[in-house]
């Protein structure tokens, strides 16, 4: 096993709802991090965690994130972190593409979530660490997870959208190498 930690520096995870049901708010978590365990005879046998910091949602508008922040969304203060454990690894073709399947914590609601996910390439970087690129997506109903707050449309539908798309691209420094034996 080869254990990578995540460089929350070169890492990003991304989410979209859809605002007023025609467009599409994008958002992010800008503190996040995490570890992969990498078997790389049998990547399906490799393991993901990774936590996101609830408060450090970052919309573009200061006003909305403090709404995301609060109890109405992910209430930050109660439930500081959004956390993933991968359970199960599935190739999904010859090229490095795998469905992840893990538990997705949120507000202490766990749901298994599978995520679309692909290994993008290794190389040694500049002050002669190894990093590796990955990247993941998927989608999932925030209901699932408590978050129901709403405001029904004049015109008919709801403000805020019930699926969240979901973009991970995660950048990942090589930490050790455990030899079995």
């Amino acid at each position: 096993m080869v254990t990578y930690q995540i460089d929350p520096m070169h890492s990003q995870v991304e989410f979209g709802v859809k605002h007023m049901m025609f467009t599409t708010v994008k958002g992010r978590f800008g503190k996040v991090s995490g570890q992969i365990q990498v078997d790389e005879a049998d990547p399906t046998s490799s393991t993901v965690t990774a936590t996101a910091e609830a408060g450090s949602v970052d919309t573009g508008d200061a006003q909305r994130d403090g709404h995301l922040r609060s109890p109405d969304f992910f209430d930050a203060e109660q439930y500081p972190l959004i956390q993933f454990s991968s359970k199960r690894i599935q190739a999904t073709g010859s090229d490095g593409r795998y469905k992840l399947v893990g538990d997705l914590t949120i507000r202490d609601v766990t749901r298994e979530v599978a995520l679309e996910a692909s290994f993008l390439g290794e190389g040694r970087d500049p002050w002669g660490g190894v990093r590796a690129g990955f990247n993941a997506t998927g989608a999932v109903n925030r209901k699932d997870f408590g978050l129901q707050w709403n405001v029904p449309l004049e015109a008919g539908g709801f403000l805020v959208g019930d699926t969240v798309t979901i973009n991970l691209e995660v950048e990942a420094v090589k930490q050790s190498e455990v030899v079995a034996g």
